[in-house]
């Protein structure tokens, strides 16, 4: 809940009519209460008696007929009667006694930007029936507004019996200003606070709904998460909405957090075979307002790397020898390389070993010669 500043507060002593059955008088805890005995006659003594009880309060004093109580104090509060001299019963009453209305705490959220409501609690326990008065005005008013009612549209607040301290203005505008006037009233008197309010600051949607969350086949560190809109938040495509995931191991207790404007979301960093709880919450697009109170919880768990170790030995032994035949067949072919080198190499060289064979030859001295 958003709280906005408050302006004015004031208490009226006025005693509302209507209040509770006949034959229940209110008083102020602290006050002298007077109770007068209705059916006597005029300079008749009477008698008083409070039921359940030997003697009256303390300080308690009869005059004119009637019952004054000082200082009365909720132990003082009970059902009092007054006799004639002959003990007959010529009136009863039922005196509460509690505290003037406090000024009420009172706070406003717009789950959307079509509607928002406001929710009040008492800051004085009175302990008399309590009723709520809720009227708002809209401050910021168009040129044919004004020209209609110089003070602006004025409309009750309206309450939901089935949601005690709630109102809920209708109708309300993006752009607009609003004064709520939330009124505490008892028997005793009533005190109220004003409350000015925009759109923009008490905007908290909802929570996301639809949440789902899926392993994703072969992927044993990624869940797949979805969810949609709140349905109370306006389907046009000018409002909408942000999201913030978090998610953890259910056997851990920190949350990782990511934000998203798509209503889908991949999470990567899961843990294998273990169980994740998910939650996501929405904002406005435009950083207006305040987050959504988290979604309910959705939980999934990935799938497992169902990898053994004797697999993964397997797995380094194929490598092995695959590495083994891919070296044996560059060595191989390594070989017969140089071997047709050397090969090359040797042919070359017999033509020149020749030729210096037949010099030799002829450089010898002829038969004739040596004779």
């Amino acid at each position: 809940m958003v709280f906005l500043a408050a302006a004015l507060a004031s208490a009226s002593l006025a005693v509302p009519e209507g209040w509770g059955e006949e034959g229940v008088q209110y008083g102020q805890v602290g006050t002298d209460v007077t109770l007068s005995c209705t059916g006597a006659h005029a300079g008749s003594p009477v008698q008083w008696r409070r039921a359940g009880a030997v003697a009256l309060p303390e300080g308690s004093a009869i005059q004119q007929g009637a019952l004054v109580l000082p200082r009365a104090s909720l132990a003082t509060a009970g059902t009092y009667s007054c006799h004639d001299e002959d003990s007959g019963l010529l009136h009863a009453v039922s005196l509460r006694l509690g505290y003037l209305p406090g000024v009420p705490f009172v706070s406003c959220r717009a789950s959307d930007y079509e509607n928002f409501s406001c929710s009040w609690t008492s800051s004085v326990e009175t302990f008399l029936p309590t009723r709520y008065i809720t009227t708002y005005r809209k401050k910021s008013l168009t040129g044919e507004e004004k020209r209609r009612n110089k003070n602006g549209h004025v409309g009750p607040c309206l309450q939901d019996l089935s949601r005690p301290g709630t109102c809920t203005v209708h109708g309300s505008e993006f752009w607009s200003s609003y004064r709520l006037n939330i009124t505490e009233v008892n028997p005793l008197g009533s005190s109220f606070r004003l409350l000015d309010v925009t759109m923009q600051a008490i905007i908290k949607p909802d929570p996301p709904e639809g949440l789902v969350v899926e392993p994703i086949p072969l992927a044993p560190r990624r869940l797949h998460v979805s969810w949609k809109y709140p349905s109370s938040w306006p389907k046009e495509p000018h409002f909408q909405l942000r999201f913030r995931l978090q998610y953890r191991p259910i056997i851990h207790r920190s949350w990782s957090v990511v934000e998203t404007v798509n209503l889908s979301e991949v999470i990567t960093d899961a843990f294998a075979g273990l169980e994740h709880v998910v939650q996501v919450s929405a904002k406005d697009f435009l950083d207006a307002g305040n987050w959504s109170e988290w979604s309910a919880e959705a939980r999934a768990t990935p799938v497992r790397d169902r990898s053994d170790p004797l697999e993964k030995v397997a797995i380094l032994v194929s490598l092995g020898i695959f590495a083994f035949f891919i070296l044996a067949a560059v060595l191989v072919i390594t070989i017969l390389i140089w071997l047709r080198v050397r090969k090359h190499s040797k042919d070359e060289t017999k033509p020149h070993n020749f030729l210096v064979a037949a010099t030799h030859l002829k450089a010898l001295p002829t038969e004739a010669q040596i004779l």
